[in-house]
């Protein structure tokens, strides 16, 4: 079935771009939200973080009931609650009332996001479901470079109301387009209704075998140390420049760049893993950069916030960098989460273990970074935080590098 052309495998990517814009759309809000409701900096970094929240929480349980609850059904929920929340967030007078609008917004996106892979699968033909889920995995950066291109002018113009407002918008129109044109759970409910039964007895075992098992905990705690620099990184990089002095229209265009380009790293992963290079070397690649370019992006001598860094156009290659070999990490994970998954039915486990540690990462990166900055009176010992992280995802690596071997 078809709606303007478009076939619903793509529909699905745009209702996880429009769910990836929810996660995105606060970043460029932020100095807005300092000056309408009073936002302090530890604040901005639970705002940032607390739409992971139900990732963090329930990333394991929607991966094993995904198939149960209805990949279609949880989809369009996940879309309606993005809206809803959205829409109430507009009206918001306090800090506190978006950080619990944040939470049902993490809640939202998990119910999009989780059941998208599955959703692609069987929409498209075998031969073209490794090119389909490699656009997949482009959702996020380009959610979120839209967010950062797109909020700042309409802030601007109509401000930080009007963003939410219009996004839940967008967010509804997706919410139409996913009902009209990506086939409904019912006959799939019919043709497995027979092994309901088994399949409510499996779910236990299924989630011993993915917890007992090495390979998903490596996976998913790697998972978690990269997204939680690099989430902490972009999300205030539009605070950064307006620190800096930036004007809002050039920050929004750098910062969009600097989330942009992570879809590089994402798609070449998946070519050079078909062209046989060894997962090992592209996450030893990707988190040795990442580690590198916020040391020359944020390092600044004598270490105080007075102190001078490297001139800004290397400082801001440096962050390009950070995020475009960063993006190898994801995807390479997301195929080591499949060929170390202790079994053929407990790859959507593993995958979802792997959702909850990257949610948690992103729970606690940005506060972190929030308050360490907060604590040193400037953003010059970032570089320590994530450095930190980048030494544990090598560490990490060399252990998957071991198990996918074995």
């Amino acid at each position: 079935m078809r709606a303007l052309g478009v076939p619903p495998a793509f529909v699905v990517i745009g209702a996880g771009v429009a769910a990836a814009l929810h996660v995105g759309k606060l970043s460029p809000a932020l100095p807005a939200l300092e000056r309408a409701l009073g936002v302090t900096l530890l604040q901005a970094g639970f705002l940032l973080s607390l739409v992971q929240l139900a990732g963090m929480l329930l990333g394991l349980a929607v991966g094993l009931a995904a198939d149960g609850l209805g990949l279609r059904r949880s989809m369009l929920s996940g879309l309606l609650l993005l809206t809803l929340a959205s829409l109430l967030g507009g009206w918001a007078q306090d800090a506190y009332t978006l950080l619990a609008l944040r939470a049902v917004e993490g809640l939202g996106f998990l119910l999009v996001s989780m059941p998208a892979p599955s959703l692609i699968r069987h929409l498209v033909a075998p031969q073209r479901m490794s090119a389909m889920l490699g656009l997949w995995g482009t959702y996020m950066p380009l959610g979120t470079a839209l967010a950062l291109l797109c909020g700042p002018l309409v802030i601007m113009v109509s401000g930080w109301e009007t963003w939410w407002w219009g996004l839940a918008a967008v967010t509804l129109g997706l919410a139409w387009w996913v009902w009209r044109v990506v086939p409904s759970d019912r006959m799939r409910t019919l043709s497995s209704a027979s092994g309901t039964d088994s399949n409510r007895r499996a779910w236990s075992v299924r989630l011993r075998q993915t917890l007992s098992a090495p390979g998903p905990w490596l996976v998913a705690l790697s998972f978690a140390v990269y997204s939680g620099q690099w989430l902490a990184v972009i999300g205030f990089l539009p605070t950064i420049y307006a620190q800096a002095g930036v004007a809002a229209t050039s920050s929004a265009v750098l910062t969009a760049l600097v989330a942009g380009v992570n879809m590089v790293g994402n798609i070449a992963s998946g070519r050079l893993l078909g062209r046989g290079v060894r997962p090992q070397l592209l996450l030893y690649t990707g988190f040795a950069v990442m580690g590198l370019g916020t040391l020359l992006a944020f390092f600044v001598w004598p270490m105080t916030a007075e102190g001078s860094g490297l001139p800004a156009y290397v400082r801001f290659v440096a962050v390009l960098f950070f995020s475009m070999v960063g993006g190898m990490i994801p995807g390479t994970l997301f195929s080591l989460a499949v060929h170390l998954a202790p079994g053929e039915g407990t790859v959507s486990t593993t995958v979802g273990w792997m959702q909850q540690w990257a949610s948690f990462g992103q729970f606690a990166g940005p506060p972190l970074v929030a308050w360490v900055a907060s604590g040193a009176g400037g953003w010059h010992w970032t570089w320590a935080v994530t450095g930190a992280c980048s030494g544990l995802g090598l560490l990490l690596a060399w252990r998957l590098g071991r198990r996918s071997m074995s």
